[in-house]
């Protein structure tokens, strides 16, 4: 009989990490929702002591969502536990996630503690957790880099303290698969208690080893992996959730499953992408846009002859639909409203769903074909409405000898105002142009264009960050003439400045 891992899903709190990325507490209950239903068992809502905003999103998320344990994140503070604990007072299985640096760097230079310091600091932590919640988790982190024989006292400890779970997160990215596995081993063989707690694996993906490592994690013995939809986290991310699903349904002789239901794993990934402004890489395994594709001819051949000759998954199994219905001008309503649905996005507000339809037919006109990805640009893009700055019109004067010429037209807060300006480009001479209105001192720190689906009519997505009084601001602007685009991240950057 096939053993049961626990899928353990951060992307609402590690996955949120990544900056310019951040949810709005609206958007994190449209992720969790889909989480439920694809299946996770644990959804980490995030890390209430951090923000009022954080506190609010655990609060809201544990009333929507039914059936997965809601988990919420501390240090091993006793503030941090007692905010958690209040923030999930609405969630039918709750889990607080306490923790505390294990290794020796953490704790000569992050803490200036001692090893057995740091032991009765986690004890400490866990049972005051345990006074709110019998479902408790121990983080250990930098457990990568944490002597085994030392993290095994500390693992102990814990878990006679009432732990229920064990992550032992590889924080920086370091450990080597075999190195990691072996890390797990030891703990089952040398910790007594082990038994009494389940062990959770934690990689994130700075030498490209997130999956391995927690594979090899599972394989000896652990049985949750902590991940993220698309391996979204801090610097190069986590373990990817579809990766991890997809490698337990397609190796059964691992008797190791899941309780995901991989079908929907490809409309979360849009959704995902879309709401995070995003773009998933194409080729990244199971979700790219080059995933399920072939270009070499030997490769096209043998699919061609025998599928499984070069494909080891069927797309359908993630929620690719191959068949799905195209989309252009003549779409109705309803056409609409079923591929929404297949990409996860529900649009219940009717007057939302016209306002939807609206930019769509707009869009359609100025392309033959809409892609998935146009269409959770159109429901996922920040909208103008709530802007305090708007643009009103843009006009743009540009080809070979001549020189770019921009007259922008921008609404503030109901007033309007208009400048022009010449630059070295059509960009250039619209972002000068609106810095004529918006007498601010601005920098452009990143700028990058991505096309969709490469055609000559493509949507451009524009993402920009910029530097204003010290801080740095994240824009999106998405539009099939790419300097609109370019102006509407910036005016997005702008939207978002504090004062």
């Amino acid at each position: 009989m096939a053993e049961k891992l626990y899928i353990f899903d951060t992307t609402l709190r590690d996955g949120e990490q990544v900056p310019g990325c951040q949810l709005n507490t609206v958007e994190k209950i449209e992720v969790a929702k889909q989480l439920e239903l694809l299946g996770v068992d644990v959804i980490e809502a995030g890390f209430p002591i951090s923000s009022p905003g954080d506190f609010h999103s655990v609060i809201e998320i544990s009333k929507a969502v039914t059936w997965p344990t809601i988990c919420a994140l501390t240090r091993a503070v006793e503030k941090d536990i007692d905010l958690a604990a209040e923030s999930l007072q609405y969630a039918k299985h709750k889990r607080i996630h306490t923790g505390i640096g294990t290794s020796d760097l953490h704790i000569k230079y992050k803490f200036n503690s001692t090893r057995e310091e740091i032991i009765e600091r986690a004890v400490a932590a866990v049972k005051y957790a345990k006074k709110y919640v019998e479902d408790v988790e121990f983080y250990a982190e930098d457990a990568g880099r944490t002597d085994n024989e030392y993290l095994a006292k500390v693992v102990e400890a814990v878990i006679k303290a009432g732990a229920t779970v064990v992550n032992i997160p590889d924080t920086t990215g370091y450990c080597l698969p075999g190195e990691y596995g072996e890390k797990i081993k030891y703990l089952k063989e040398h910790v007594d208690v082990i038994d009494k707690a389940i062990i959770s694996t934690h990689c994130h993906n700075d030498l490209g080893m997130a999956t391995a490592n927690s594979l090899s994690g599972v394989m000896n013995g652990a049985r949750q992996v902590e991940v993220t939809v698309n391996g979204i986290g801090e610097r190069a991310g986590n373990t990817s959730l579809e990766e991890i699903a997809m490698i337990m349904k397609c190796h059964k002789q691992l008797e190791i499953e899941t309780n995901i239901n991989t079908m929907k794993i490809y409309p979360l990934s849009r959704m995902v992408s879309g709401l995070m402004n995003m773009p998933v890489q194409p080729n990244k395994a199971i979700v790219g846009r080059n995933a399920f594709a072939h270009s070499s001819g030997i490769h096209q051949d043998g699919v061609l002859k025998n599928v499984s000759t070069y494909e080891i998954m069927n797309p359908k199994d993630v929620g690719i639909d191959e068949n799905s219905i195209v989309l252009t001008a003549r779409s109705g309503r309803a056409a609409l409203k079923y591929r929404l649905g297949v990409l996860g996005v529900n649009v219940q507000n009717e007057a939302k769903a016209d306002k939807l339809y609206e930019k769509f037919l707009k869009l359609a006109d100025s392309k033959k074909e809409i892609t998935d990805d146009d269409i959770l640009m159109l429901a996922g893009a920040d909208t103008a409405e709530s802007h305090a700055v708007k643009l009103d019109f843009l006009q743009v004067t540009t080809g070979m000898g001549v020189k770019s010429v921009a007259s922008i037209g921008l609404d503030i807060s109901g007033q309007k105002f208009e400048e022009a300006s010449t630059g070295n480009g059509p960009v250039d001479a619209a972002i000068k142009a609106m810095k004529k209105i918006i007498q601010k001192k601005m920098t452009i720190r990143e700028f990058t264009i991505q096309a969709i689906s490469k055609g000559s009519d493509d949507v451009g997505k524009v993402h920009m960050q910029v530097e204003y009084n010290g801080s740095l601001y994240y824009g999106f602007g998405a539009n099939t003439d790419i300097v609109t685009a370019s102006v509407e991240a910036y005016l997005d950057c702008i939207n978002k400045f504090k004062n």
